[in-house]
């Protein structure tokens, strides 16, 4: 079945071992992801002749989709690096510059694999980041926490929809890798908690929550300022 997503334009210290353990996350991936919603076109002013990109079907579709959320945590942790909040210490600094690097490859990753399929990357996407503090700490890492959450999420429940080995391969070892992220800002949170596993995250039988496509684009939508649209194939 054939379903089509409209995407507007609304809509604490770490020690040594752990910023370590994050680093190791990013190797090998060099290789060659809120708040989305449903919209209608006049949500979006056209320039004229202006078409709204398709992220595509199949697995060029789920790359493009995996594209865009790490085009979002890329741009979001590039703000947090160039302006660090008041008070940030060395660790936590260390952190948010460790996933950036990670955000930064993973976003290069899927622009070079979907160019090299040879599809249509989506262009630059902008964003916007209502009610977002980038001098809070508080505010920073909420956001942080949302995100990871959410990417993880996406990468769950979107992996069952590709089709090339080697894409799966790859989603796999990158949503590994998002979820060390997600579980370094909940500790950074709440230091020595159980948080990096707590039942919002993982479910009764020990695995990692999983959204389908379109639940991602019901929660991740308010960041995407570019809208596009993408339909889906075998969801819904």
């Amino acid at each position: 079945m054939e379903k089509q997503i409209h995407v507007s334009n609304k809509g604490v210290t770490l020690d040594t071992s752990r910023r370590n353990f994050l680093k190791l996350g990013g190797v090998g991936l060099v290789v060659a992801g809120l708040t989305l919603a449903g919209c209608r076109e006049d949500d979006y002013q056209f320039m004229e002749g202006e078409q709204l990109f398709d992220l595509g079907k199949g697995d060029v579709g789920i790359l493009n989709y995996a594209y865009a959320l790490e085009q979002l945590e890329a741009d979001f942790y590039t703000k947090v690096v160039n302006n660090f909040y008041s008070g940030i210490s060395a660790s936590e600094k260390q952190v948010f510059i460790d996933i950036y690097n990670h955000e930064v490859i993973h976003r290069d990753f899927f622009k070079a694999a979907i160019t090299a399929a040879g599809a249509m990357p989506t262009p630059k996407l902008e964003f916007k980041y209502d009610g977002i503090d980038f001098n809070s700490r508080n505010s920073i890492l909420a956001t942080a926490k949302a995100l990871e959450d959410t990417g993880v999420a996406a990468y769950n429940g979107a992996g069952k929809y590709i089709k090339n080995l080697d894409y799966l391969v790859i989603a796999g070892k990158i949503v590994s890798v998002e979820a060390r992220h997600a579980s370094a800002i909940r500790d950074i949170i709440n230091p020595g908690s159980g948080d990096f596993s707590g039942n919002d995250v993982v479910d009764a039988n020990g695995l990692d929550v999983a959204k389908e496509p379109k639940d991602i684009v019901a929660a991740a939508g308010g960041f995407f300022k570019t809208p596009f649209t993408w339909k889906e194939q075998g969801i819904g």
